[in-house]
């Protein structure tokens, strides 16, 4: 009798499993951009307390957050959609706009989310080279197509850190057609610190076909919780809550959250505190040679080409992970002190070898 299989779409078998987080407890995470200091005492008790009610489906609508965030945003809270996580929010933009054979605009290399994302969706992604550290919005604009359906825009980039600026935004913004989704993705929004950086809140009030992501897991130090949102006029926004997978985000997550971004006085001081240690990191490694271009999110990017691999399997014999990719660069994420001064001292026996 013939062998009888399920069948499966034969596309998804090329993509990369998404490799396992383990924190086995050994050497310093520099790879994956978490915070290094843990929550607040305000936001771990608000989340026990919502352990105390895990026997009941959480809010599906995430209604006290959603009524939160448009409080301090301004936003109505039509135009809020939030998700478990940024990951999740995107997955649920590429299924609410994309059909089978679609294609989506970014620059590349990015996120490693997005080509598998975009995939299972059963769009095309197609990919804008950096100019440098730097993403090329003149080359983005201009691989728009008739099939285009979604364009992301990291800023600060994802990969390098680097920030685009508010006059090369509008005039990109303006060369899209109004039609086509643009995502500006903000998870790193916090850390920003240049005066000609845009604020994506004030763009899609400015452009019905932006959309606009934020995140708690960076600088509010929730990533093992997973809460992200979007912003984006109703129409958007509308579709993309069609999209959630139901009670995607739990009771606990939606109460640190909220507890969270109740705490803006904690929040900006640890900002402060790791923009501090993310500017000594830079400084140190130019100093050795490196050029690091500047960077506006948690984390510094290490242009090292071919010997990227070695440099990244240094850095794991001295304790410390960061993220490698092949032929390009490592992304480190700033972390304590001592997960930075290591990092550092690798960098210069490196650069010595």
């Amino acid at each position: 009798m013939a062998e009888t299989r399920p069948r499966l779409r034969d596309d998804l078998l090329e993509l990369a499993v998404h490799a396992a987080v383990q924190n086995d407890g050994r050497g310093y995470r520099a790879d994956l951009n978490e915070a290094p200091f843990p929550p607040p005492d305000s936001v771990l008790a608000m989340a026990r307390r919502a352990m105390s009610e895990v026997n009941r489906y959480p809010d599906d609508g995430c209604s006290e957050l959603v009524q939160a965030l448009s409080d301090q945003l301004s936003v109505p809270p039509p135009h809020i959609a939030v998700g478990a996580g940024a990951t999740a929010i995107i997955q649920q933009v590429l299924l609410a706009a994309v059909r089978h054979g679609d294609e989506v605009v970014c620059s590349w290399p990015s996120t490693e989310r997005y080509p598998g994302l975009i995939q299972v969706a059963g769009a095309r992604l197609e990919g804008v080279p950096l100019d440098g550290a730097h993403q090329d919005l003149g080359a983005l604009a201009g691989a728009v197509t008739e099939r285009t359906r979604v364009v992301f825009v990291g800023n600060p980039s994802d990969l390098t850190g680097t920030t685009v600026h508010r006059h090369a935004l509008q005039t990109f913004l303006r060369r899209v057609p109004p039609d086509v989704l643009v995502v500006i993705d903000e998870e790193y929004r916090e850390f920003v610190g240049e005066p000609a950086a845009p604020d994506g809140v004030r763009l899609y009030r400015e452009h019905p076909n932006v959309a606009v992501i934020r995140t708690f897991s960076k600088a509010y130090g929730l990533a093992g919780l997973r809460v992200g949102f979007m912003i984006a006029q109703p129409r958007v926004i509308g579709a993309v809550r069609r999209t959630a997978l139901p009670f995607g985000v739990s009771a606990v997550a939606q109460k640190a959250a909220l507890s969270a971004l109740r705490n803006q006085f904690e929040l900006r001081r640890r900002i402060a505190v790791l923009v501090k240690e993310r500017d000594r990191l830079l400084r140190l490694l130019r100093a050795q040679g490196w050029d690091v271009p500047t960077s506006g999110a948690n984390f510094l990017w290490l242009p090292l080409g071919g010997r990227t691999e070695r440099f990244v399997q240094m850095c794991a014999e001295h304790g410390v992970k960061v993220n490698g990719y092949a032929g390009r660069g490592a992304r480190i994420t700033v972390g304590e002190p001592e997960a930075n001064d290591l990092v550092g001292f690798v960098a210069a026996r490196f650069a010595a070898s």
